[in-house]
């Protein structure tokens, strides 16, 4: 019964250790250096991509903050209010 478990075990272990093995060889071939090179290039761009989206929406947060505090979207005054005085008599004399 000893020995049938050591047997066992034995080849449990090698399995173990072909498999291993045969995956790190696997991706010592340039076909796994390729796909571990697309892999690690599709996740830059992802993060590329992630902290631009988070630069977008600081800037525009920003913006507000500052729309807000200069008062840039209050709403314009009506024309009759922006007229200048001496300018008013003029256009009254061409009409």
């Amino acid at each position: 019964m000893r020995r049938l478990f050591w047997l066992a075990m034995g080849i449990t272990i090698g399995a173990l250790v072909v498999r291993k093995l045969s995956r790190a060889a696997e991706k010592m071939t340039p076909q796994g250096i390729a796909g571990q090179l697309a892999d690690g290039l599709r996740d830059l761009a992802e993060a590329i991509g992630d902290f631009g989206a988070d630069v977008r929406a600081a800037a525009a947060g920003r913006e507000e903050e500052l729309r807000a505090g200069t008062g840039l979207d209050a709403p314009l005054p009506e024309r009759s209010e922006n007229a200048l005085p001496g300018r008013r008599g003029a256009h009254a004399a061409d009409s």
